[in-house]
């Protein structure tokens, strides 16, 4: 047993890897990839016969790296790493991503199911705490083929749904009882930034939906006595120049619709990166008075579970 796991806990997905549940969703998120609905662009190509859509994926997984990871938040991290899979592509056009060499260029090489699930054994064994699935959402038939292979032989820990938030209710009802964990950004409230900024139409709604669908299946994050997570949700925002990302209308859902106990990581890391540089609302770093008045509005509406957050690097 790993480090990051504690005997006598249960995970999601095991009891439906046992009753063959696990293989039937595997099968049937599989089945969509033949005309490609699986996220809320809804591209409708036939990725099973090497078509592809806006996230440029097709019938196989593309994996940029793995490992345990340190600089997520406190629960996941725990003492022992997060275990992360940073999937290669994504279905959001964000144009300042700082990741953009993996989630734009392709920064990745393709894994099969069988590797996948030994990279979830490895990070197990390893010791993390968890199996950190980084922009899993237009892959989800190809994580849960890796993760049938991987609980069978014996992966244990809390599996994490780390994702931009656009996502389709249709899709995450099927991943009800798999998933532990859900990490969603909430990137935008206004729909005009979130086209303009990261190429998508109608996000605060498809978001706002999305985000009910996770706290409906797992509820509120739940901390062990270790101070680490165990099952729940937990939300990033990331703060950026100018108001663009509308943080009060994000803090306002998230205590009113949400819960006022809901995890938030109010995140200070922004800095200029890929387009960023040409668009001048976004051209600079986010300054420590944008941060603070941030975290300010989150307070102001109930919100107390806020994520330590780095502000030391934020510019004066």
């Amino acid at each position: 047993m790993g480090g990051g796991q504690r005997r006598g806990m249960m995970v999601a997905y095991q009891e439906l890897y046992r009753s063959g549940e696990l293989k039937e969703r595997m099968a049937r998120t599989r089945a969509i990839l033949k005309d490609c609905q699986l996220c809320p662009r809804r591209c409708r190509v036939d990725r099973l016969s090497g078509e592809t859509g806006m996230c440029r994926v097709a019938s196989e997984a593309v994996v940029s790296s793995y490992g345990p990871h340190f600089g997520e938040e406190a629960p996941l991290v725990g003492h022992h790493g997060s275990g992360t899979i940073f999937f290669t592509y994504c279905n959001l056009r964000c144009m300042f991503c700082q990741n953009y060499s993996i989630s734009q260029l392709g920064e990745g090489r393709i894994a099969t199911k069988g590797e996948m699930a030994k990279m979830m054994l490895t990070l197990q064994e390893r010791g993390c705490h968890n199996i950190n699935l980084v922009t899993p959402t237009h892959v989800v038939p190809h994580i849960l083929e890796a993760l049938e292979i991987a609980a069978g032989l014996g992966l244990s820990i809390p599996v994490v749904y780390n994702c931009g938030g656009y996502e389709s209710v249709e899709t995450l009802e099927l991943l009800d009882g798999i998933v532990d964990i859900y990490m969603p950004d909430m990137k935008y409230s206004d729909e005009r930034n979130a086209r303009r900024f990261s190429g998508v139409k109608d996000y605060p709604a498809v978001n706002h939906a999305a985000v009910k669908e996770m706290h409906r299946q797992v509820g509120d994050l739940q901390i062990d006595e270790r101070g680490v997570a165990r099952r729940g949700l937990l939300i990033r925002h990331l703060v950026l120049p100018n108001g663009i990302a509308g943080t009060e209308g994000v803090v306002r859902f998230i205590a009113e619709e949400i819960s006022p106990d809901t995890y938030l990581n109010v995140m200070a890391q922004y800095y200029p990166a890929r387009y960023a540089f040409k668009i001048p609302a976004l051209s600079r770093p986010l300054r420590r008075e944008e941060f603070l008045e941030a975290v300010n509005l989150a307070r102001e509406h109930g919100l107390e579970r806020l994520d330590g957050v780095r502000s030391r690097s934020l510019a004066t």
